[in-house]
């Protein structure tokens, strides 16, 4: 079926200092002629990573650019790569274009999920859009300072067996196994999360970065990226209807606000 959006794929805050965060997954816009396809559950955007822009309410004073996607990863998942290749093989995944919930019960009410050319219109429609605008900011940043940094921020149920066994830790760096960033920065951010109290945290563990991490991290030219999954019962209710809890959101925001700092200075001190 044709694909069409009126949405625009993103919004973006410009900042002044060598940071962009990104958030691919806290959109939850369906064009309507898709949601008409889907099932009652599906349109309740249930995978979405909640309330990050209002947990990171903090990225405007650290002087960080934002990126945030304004489309649901049901219509397209911007953290996967263009041909939809599995980031982690012999796991399960959800796609490009997923077809079914983490769950692993069926998006779609007729079982049929997007054909070549619809998967090709969404790539083009926000897809691309978005990661243009991450690759340009990023070029930006790199020129005026010498140095870039990537934060993709993502959350998650802590508790998915699709995915995983038992509970995750609540905060889950990812450097592509060492990739993506310089190793004296990934081992001060899990310095700073191991002295979370009450949070559990872990470097490179179920979640290692998808693609945005892995694909433009690239610490050799001065552009560190680092990826964190946090878990939702960190500082949101998990089920329906997914309410924001500001006084457990209060106990992690200073957490982040210090790797985040910890990033900056990293990296500033590397200018030029």
């Amino acid at each position: 079926m044709p694909f069409t959006t009126t949405e625009p794929p993103f919004r973006f805050r410009r900042g002044t200092r060598p940071l962009l965060i990104s958030m691919p997954h806290v959109g939850t816009h369906v064009p309507p002629q898709l949601a008409a396809r889907l099932t009652d559950e599906a349109r309740q955007v249930p995978d979405t990573d909640w309330h990050l822009e209002r947990l990171y309410d903090f990225a405007d004073e650290l002087g960080a650019s934002v990126l945030v996607a304004t489309h649901s990863r049901y219509v397209i998942d911007l953290n996967r790569p263009p041909d939809g290749a599995s980031l982690y093989p012999g796991q399960s995944v959800t796609g490009l274009c997923p077809v079914d919930t983490f769950d692993d019960t069926p998006l779609y009410a007729d079982g049929a999920g997007p054909d070549d050319a619809e998967i090709a219109a969404r790539r083009e429609a926000v897809w691309r859009p978005y990661h243009r605008q991450l690759a340009d900011e990023l070029a930006r940043l790199k020129a005026q300072h010498g140095v870039a940094a990537l934060w993709d921020a993502h959350s998650i149920r802590s508790v998915l067996p699709r995915f995983f066994e038992g509970r995750l830790p609540d905060l889950n760096l990812g450097t592509a196994q060492g990739a993506s960033c310089d190793p004296a920065l990934a081992q001060a951010l899990l310095g700073i999360a191991k002295e979370a109290d009450g949070f559990t945290s872990v470097l490179n563990g179920r979640f290692t970065g998808g693609y945005i991490t892995r694909h433009h991290g690239q610490p050799a030219q001065g552009v560190h990226a680092v990826q964190l999954e946090m878990t939702q019962c960190s500082y949101m209710q998990e089920a329906l209807p997914f309410d924001y809890l500001p006084a457990l959101a209060a106990r992690v925001q200073p957490h982040l606000r210090r790797m985040l700092e910890a990033v900056l200075r990293f990296v500033e001190s590397r200018k030029g």
